[in-house]
């Protein structure tokens, strides 16, 4: 074999592809997995913390007018159980550890996340008992957690926000707070609608009820037998029912 067919003869290419880079979602599925083989209990209670944490809240914001101290105290509670479930799901389940501007944005789209669903749950779950309340919170709490969770997603663009689901889901809160405004009237309107949470008030009492008579003072006369007794006295008029003894 001469020079030249030594030359044309092709090399043998030695080096290996390089993988392809992945992509935010196929790495936040890797991380899912990741989470999912490490401790049970963690992921356990950063599941039950949302829930949690957004039912407190939520009884919190329909029943502050009630007791504003006591429910004051009950959100504060739900907030910090929500939060405490943000960082263990959001921070120590996950590889990638989001940097300072990224855990400021994730807290607090949390925070206004676990008010959006408490507002909404709350609500629905007491609309009966609170009808104007309710139809205020059910559609701000429809709009609120739709911008939080969009700003939460960081796979999300937040402009979507102004997108036709944010459209949708603005024009459902204005139907919904008008439909309810409706239902709300009526059920005010009704007797008897809707039940108290406070302690029942002590009946008053009947203006129309007769005022007790004074007895009569007799003057008793020289020669006279004594009086008889309230018990021996016997009705001028019978009241028509006959008493036997």
């Amino acid at each position: 074999m001469n020079q030249a067919q030594l030359l044309d003869t092709p090399t043998p290419d030695t080096t290996t592809p390089a993988p392809p880079a992945r992509g935010r979602a196929e790495r936040r599925k890797e991380d899912s997995r990741q989470a999912r083989k490490r401790s049970l209990a963690a992921r356990y209670l950063g599941y039950v913390g949302y829930f949690v944490g957004a039912g407190l809240i939520s009884g919190a914001v329909v029943h502050h007018p009630l007791d504003p101290a006591r429910y004051l105290r009950i959100a504060v509670y739900g907030v910090l159980v929500f939060l405490a479930a943000t960082v263990i799901n959001e921070f120590l389940l996950t590889r990638e550890r989001p940097g300072w501007a990224r855990t400021l944005v994730v807290i607090g789209s949390s925070l206004l996340l676990s008010f959006g669903i408490g507002m909404l749950s709350g609500g629905l779950q007491h609309f009966d008992d609170f009808p104007a309340r309710g139809a205020v919170l059910v559609p701000a709490g429809l709009v609120v957690s739709f911008i939080a969770y969009v700003i939460k997603d960081a796979d999300i663009p937040t402009r979507r926000i102004f997108g036709l689901v944010g459209l949708a889901v603005l024009v459902v809160a204005a139907l919904g707070y008008f439909g309810l405004r409706q239902v709300a009237a009526s059920m005010e309107s009704a007797p008897g609608g809707g039940h108290s949470h406070g302690t029942a008030e002590e009946p008053a009492a009947d203006d129309h009820a007769p005022a007790a008579t004074p007895s009569a003072v007799t003057t008793p006369v020289p020669g006279a037998s004594p009086a008889a007794t309230p018990d021996s006295q016997t009705p001028i008029q019978s009241d028509g029912h006959a008493h036997g003894h």
